[in-house]
């Protein structure tokens, strides 16, 4: 057969080559001139070898067989040599060789043939995960993905239907009459900062601001809410003498939301409460930088606490069954650390509440050049921080945030979350497609609100001067004379801030724009409420305001 001779002839050269390199290297080293001619020859054809390199007729060989040639020609090859009984040591290395590129042959194939089911079966899997994230759009949340076209659409209005919008009447109504016969216990944890019900002291420190106000209220909303029996809010145990006794108080019960039905579900220990834990110095008030070392006492207190309610609940509910948490809602990274470890231990979902992030006012507090990473971290424990925000990203089965930039800028600083791997992630899982392991959270934007159910609006008389000038002839408070002498149209409607004077709270801004708005300016009154605590910062504010 040509071809089978070929290959023998390429046997033989390769074999005549080495035999050749090794009379070359004798005859160099004798220094024998008898044969002038052919020592020439010689040199010229090891030049041409060095000149090209290093090159190895066998690997040459090999690669020229195995690439260009059937197998049954190299099968037959490996026949005949075999077939050999010389004993002469070149029909043995013949043997040999063809032997070792007959299997050498038969391995490739067999590896291109694995990688070739490889590459297909990953092109299908491509094309399927393709197919998956063409109907994405109905699996992604409304703080995830923003309105690309105002006018609705037949979709937009079946969606509408079907998910109605988070924090609508509607759909509060909805959730409750479908949950109304289910008895759910909750649990928020919120550690650091001053925390009561009534008369909270927001402003007095930079712990104790916006998210007291959020986590009491919140903890309030749902324990009124149909079908939740009993909400406890975790927090810190204070008995320090600087602060109000009422912070020493184990428990206390938060005054419920007004509603027509309340009370017609109530139970012996259903509603919502603050729970106070004691770990740390209970003598002392501490910032929430140093409370980091004693985030695993707060734990063993809340577990013991957590799991003597289930048992309390079940004897009230849950016919003689513990009633365990459905959640466990963590607020700041020092919470979320805690709820990440209380929800491994209790095997319950956890959702996080993160309020500000590390990452994010790490970059922030970087980019003011007054301090480096070390005095950064030494200050605000920062890395520590980090650390825990992102044990939340691993343990949390939802994230909730306030707007969307915080999902997209500042969630997206950190290892554990991809925007757009979470949202091809949720696909395949919706999908029933493996994630090879890989997990992220669902996040979820719900823009804070406010409380008006104790508000009373009143009919305001422009044109009168005396009282508050609603016509109820009430006096106006002891603070209302000291922010109008700063107006020259005191009467005007007012745009309130209350912030402390902290340069995240962003208030520059607010007065720049006022500032530049003229047809703002001539409608409203800008005030500025603040605690004179950080001089700087009202320093600058003053310049803006002169601007």
């Amino acid at each position: 057969m040509a071809g089978n001779d070929w290959i023998n002839s390429y046997l033989e050269a390769i074999l005549d080559a080495g035999g050749a390199a090794g009379d070359l290297s004798a005859a160099a080293g004798s220094g024998d001139g008898r044969d002038g001619t052919a020592v020439e020859k010689r040199d010229k054809s090891s030049l041409m070898l060095r000149e090209r390199g290093r090159f190895s007729p066998a690997r040459y060989f090999v690669e020229e067989v195995i690439s260009g040639f059937d197998e049954t020609d190299l099968y037959k090859t490996w026949v005949r040599t075999s077939a050999m009984r010389s004993p002469q040591e070149r029909n043995t290395r013949l043997e040999n060789m063809s032997w070792r590129i007959w299997n050498l042959a038969r391995k490739k194939k067999q590896i291109e043939g694995e990688e070739a089911s490889r590459l297909s079966k990953q092109r299908m899997e491509f094309e399927k995960a393709r197919q998956y994230a063409a109907d994405l759009s109905e699996d992604l949340s409304e703080g995830e993905k923003g309105e690309t076209n105002n006018e609705p659409s037949i979709h937009d209005e079946s969606m509408r239907t079907r998910m109605p919008r988070i924090g609508s009447t509607d759909a509060i109504d909805t959730w409750a009459n479908q949950h109304k016969d289910k008895k759910l216990y909750i649990v928020l944890i919120s550690i650091h900062g001053l925390i009561r019900g009534e008369n909270m002291e927001l402003g007095r420190d930079s712990d104790t601001g916006g998210q007291v106000k959020y986590v009491v209220e919140l903890a309030r909303a749902l324990g009124s809410t149909p079908g939740v029996y009993r909400v406890d809010l975790l927090t810190r145990q204070i008995s320090a003498p600087d602060v109000d006794w009422s912070y020493g108080e184990p428990t206390e019960m938060l005054s419920p939301i007004s509603s027509e039905n309340f009370g017609l579900e109530l139970g012996e220990s259903s509603g919502a409460y603050i729970v106070r834990i004691p770990f740390g110095p209970r003598d002392k008030y501490i910032p929430k930088e140093h409370l980091w070392p004693h985030i695993q006492e707060f734990v063993d207190g809340a577990l013991v606490h957590i799991m003597q309610m289930s048992k309390v609940l079940g004897e009230q509910i849950g016919s003689g069954q513990p009633v365990w948490p459905v959640v466990i809602h963590g607020h700041y990274a020092d919470a979320g650390d805690s709820a990440a470890l209380l929800s491994g231990a209790l095997n319950v979902p956890m959702v996080f509440t993160g309020h500000s992030l590390g990452r994010d006012k790490l970059d922030q507090i970087l980019k003011q050049g007054r301090q480096t990473r070390d005095e950064i971290n030494a200050t605000y424990k920062i890395m520590r921080r980090i650390e825990a925000e992102e044990l939340c990203l691993d343990t949390s089965e939802i994230i909730i945030t306030s707007t969307r930039q915080e999902i997209e800028q500042q969630w997206g600083l950190y290892d554990g979350f991809d925007l757009t791997m979470a949202r091809k992630l949720r696909a395949r899982i919706r999908r029933g497609v493996s994630c090879f392991g890989r997990y992220m959270p669902r996040m979820i934007a719900i823009p804070p609100g406010m409380e008006f159910s104790h508000i009373a609006p009143h009919d305001v008389d422009l044109d009168s001067e005396e009282g508050n000038g609603d016509g109820s002839g009430s006096p106006d408070p002891p603070i209302w004379a000291d922010i109008m002498r700063f107006f020259s149209n005191p009467r005007k409607p007012m745009i309130l801030a209350l912030a402390r004077p902290d340069p995240k709270k962003n208030i520059t801004t607010l007065v720049k724009a006022f500032g530049e708005h003229r047809e703002l300016r001539n409608l409203a009154n800008l005030v500025c409420i603040q605690i004179l605590c950080c001089l700087a910062y009202c320093v600058q504010i003053t310049d803006v305001f002169a601007q």
